[in-house]
């Protein structure tokens, strides 16, 4: 029995089980009378939509787990969520060939993404792999409609240019921030390849400058919003310790990928993090740096990151064809940076324990952010500046043997390669840094 007449029908629950036919006939424009016979097409059985047990907030201070749409706007808190949501453009056949083509497929996966993405409820979204003309036909107009404004960066240069059959894309990264809870007061865009075009001039000849910008131009980038907080007052007034204006900034940025190429990922944070630097400088706000980093826990980024510096001992730093990271006592920063994810290991009793399972008690981190068939480990993070920022609680991490069912991600449940991090942070009265 016919169930539509559009150019597309979404199956519902009735339809499970049943297989659809899709007819069309070509028609006279002017008569309306058909020229010739209709052409079907007949789809498999329609099956039940996959739907992952929903992540829920778990509490650092030991209060337990609650539902994502239980959790109350508390006033001086926000949520941040920071998600790779793997661009169309890399989500080949020939790349996650465990995962079924239809699950594979855009059409599929922007409705689980915008499901799950929708479903976090999350003030603030930091993405990566956001593919340009995803970004401004599906991505910023379907957001919008739940009160999100948003900010995007795509990759520089040429190199990352991917022909889709039409067109040329190319992905970056999205900053999306709700209008209810922020207003955009500034935003800074960071291309990491006219960093290195300013490196090269002091490298000398002309043979060093080619070398190293063949190394180093790699289109990465990273997105810098400042943004200002629209409701941050308590019944009595501002909360303590605050002015009257709330300002936070938050970079997001996707690093380079090559497993190759350590000297280019540690140049790309350690750029990101001189650029924060000089922000902290100017204006005393809170501040997050959240992204895919593309570097395990450990590595000399993550060690940049969260510890405010590189041991000139460090394995990873013997690879330096260009020289750009020596002295090695250059290598750090001055910002209070703390990985978020890291206060699993401090919260109280059994929900602790269980939540341990899924941190390495070395570092502190996830056991996984990324999981495929080849590849298990640590690559995204959420850090905050820990003089003005506290986490009250974080999304709960997916267990490996749950995700292997399907051999690893994407799969019809989860739509990425990589699993979505969630904080939420209460602003801390403080002194100046």
């Amino acid at each position: 029995y016919e169930v539509g007449q559009g150019k597309s029908y979404t199956p519902s629950s009735d339809d499970v089980g049943h297989i659809l036919k899709l007819e069309c006939t070509p028609m006279d424009a002017k008569t309306r009378q058909p020229v010739a016979a209709p052409s079907t097409l007949l789809t498999s059985r329609v099956i039940p939509a996959p739907s992952p047990t929903p992540r829920r907030m778990v509490s650092i201070f030991g209060e337990g787990t609650s539902e994502i749409g239980e959790r109350l706007i508390k006033p001086g808190t926000f949520t941040v969520v920071s998600y790779n949501v793997l661009a169309d453009l890399y989500a080949t056949n020939e790349m996650y060939s465990y995962c079924p083509p239809w699950a594979l497929s855009w059409a599929y996966r922007k409705q689980n993404l915008l499901k799950e993405l929708v479903g976090y409820r999350a003030d603030i979204l930091c993405l990566q792999e956001v593919q340009s003309d995803h970004y401004e036909e599906f991505f910023a107009p379907e957001l919008k409609k739940h009160g999100y404004a948003a900010v995007y960066k795509k990759k520089t240069g040429e190199v990352s240019q991917v022909y889709t059959g039409s067109s040329y894309a190319i992905d970056g990264c999205a900053t999306f921030f709700k209008e209810s809870r922020f207003s955009l007061v500034k935003k800074y865009e960071v291309e990491f390849n006219k960093a290195a075009l300013s490196l090269s001039e002091a490298l000398g000849p002309a043979a060093s400058k080619k070398a190293a910008l063949n190394r180093l131009l790699k289109d990465n980038v990273a997105l810098i919003v400042v943004l200002e907080a629209k409701e941050h007052e308590g019944a009595d007034g501002p909360l303590p310790g605050q002015s009257k204006r709330q300002l936070l900034c938050v970079a997001n940025t996707h690093i380079h990928a090559n497993p190759e190429l350590k000297d280019v990922k540690l140049w790309q944070v350690h750029t990101l993090l001189k650029g924060l630097e000089k922000i902290a400088a100017s204006a005393d706000i809170p501040m997050l740096v959240a992204g895919d980093f593309n570097s395990v826990p450990g590595s000399c980024p993550h060690s940049l990151l969260a510890t405010g510096r590189v041991d000139p001992a460090h394995p990873e730093l013997a690879t330096d064809p260009l020289g750009i990271l020596r002295p090695a006592t250059k290598l750090q920063h001055q910002l209070p940076l703390v990985s978020a994810y890291g206060a699993f290991a401090r919260v109280p009793g059994p929900n602790g324990e269980a939540l341990r399972r899924k941190i390495d008690p070395a570092t502190q981190e996830p056991l996984f952010t990324n999981c495929t068939r080849d590849f298990l480990g640590t690559l995204d993070y959420i850090f905050y500046t820990a003089d003005s920022l506290q986490p009250e609680a974080l999304l709960e991490l997916l267990n490996e043997e749950d995700l292997r069912k399907d051999t690893g991600l994407p799969s019809p449940e989860w739509s990425s390669d990589h699993i979505a991090l969630l904080a939420e942070f209460r602003y801390k009265p403080r002194q100046r840094r």
